[in-house]
């Protein structure tokens, strides 16, 4: 595996330059089939399908972080890859994300919901194993999903891939609160408050908005609204509760977790978890640099995460053992 040399070396530069690089996806050689899942009644969630000629030798279902949808830059060049490789994709959106507020009932998301996922992947017809790709919060999505499903995972997925993931919720949101990232955190706040107007704009009386210009962080944002909504009484239960650390020792399916050591909203202490080197299911590829979502090369090809992925998807297809460079 070829090692990554980064285009800048400033972890804040690489997660910027990730966000906003660039990214081709070819939707009249792939054209793009959009469909509505009902994961419960009255939720409806959106996934954005593509395949590539003839029958595709693995379907990845790729699921997006935070305040993001099926359309960012680097779900596309992801489906990009895969799809020359010979992969079906599908770019799956968390319930009220991707324009489907009005789909999403009298609930919105929050960052260990696996049940609308699941509910996707249980959908038949699957004519290739299936693949998981969470980025950012939608590596804690999959990564606890393939927890909860322990042994019975391998019934219906055949590995699970997790990038700039926050794993321990707590510890990031502290992290997140750091002066350092004053820019992220306050992106983060807006959107948020912006879901939660627009919801109530849809559905009267869901939320007491008379909190919400009191919310200054995303802790203030948890403890006062995605707590109260989803019962988790607080935010410091609901970050106990839905974070994926306490699910990595029960993964049972093929688990590749990608992260860079200077990630600036990730402490990588937090992947000083037991299960990396108890659970042989478990593989850390850690990088020195990369940001969060930024692993831009200084060289083509530019998106060396990409390759990285659809080169550990057909090793495991074909029962390789990859060996990293890191």
């Amino acid at each position: 595996m070829r090692p990554f040399v980064p285009f800048f070396r400033n972890p804040h530069l690489l997660t910027i330059a990730g966000n906003y690089w660039h990214r081709d996806l070819d939707e009249q050689r792939f054209p793009v089939a959009s469909k509505l899942y009902a994961t419960e009644p009255g939720v409806q969630v959106l996934v954005h399908s593509q395949a590539p000629p003839g029958e595709p030798i693995a379907q990845l279902i790729l699921v997006h972080g935070l305040e993001g949808s099926s359309a960012a830059g680097y779900a596309r060049s992801l489906a990009q890859a895969a799809l020359e490789a010979g992969c079906a994709v599908h770019r799956f959106n968390m319930r009220s994300c991707g324009g489907t507020e009005h789909l999403s009932g009298r609930t919105l998301y929050h960052s260990g919901q696996t049940s609308d996922l699941l509910a996707v992947v249980r959908q038949p017809p699957h004519s290739a194993p299936i693949f998981l790709v969470g980025f950012s919060l939608g590596g804690n999505v999959v990564l606890k999903l393939a927890g909860e499903l322990a042994a019975s995972a391998a019934d219906l997925i055949a590995g699970v891939m997790a990038i700039s993931t926050p794993i321990d919720l707590a510890a990031c949101v502290r992290q997140l609160d750091k002066p350092s990232n004053i820019i992220y955190a306050r992106r983060f706040v807006t959107r948020l408050k912006e879901r939660v107007r627009a919801k109530e704009r849809l559905t009267p009386g869901l939320f007491d908005l008379a909190g919400l210009d009191l919310v200054r962080n995303i802790y203030d944002f948890d403890d006062r609204f995605t707590a109260r909504a989803f019962a988790f009484g607080s935010a410091d239960n609901y970050y106990a509760t839905q974070s994926s650390n306490q699910f990595l020792e029960r993964i049972r399916v093929p688990t590749l977790v990608v992260q860079a050591k200077d990630d600036p909203l990730i402490p990588f202490a937090v992947y000083d978890h037991p299960a990396f080197s108890t659970n042989p299911r478990l593989r850390l590829l850690a990088v020195e640099h990369g940001g969060h979502l930024g692993f831009i090369s200084k060289t083509r090809p530019r998106f060396w995460l990409d390759r990285v992925l659809v080169n550990w998807v057909l090793e495991v297809r074909n029962n390789v053992t990859a060996g990293f460079v890191s």
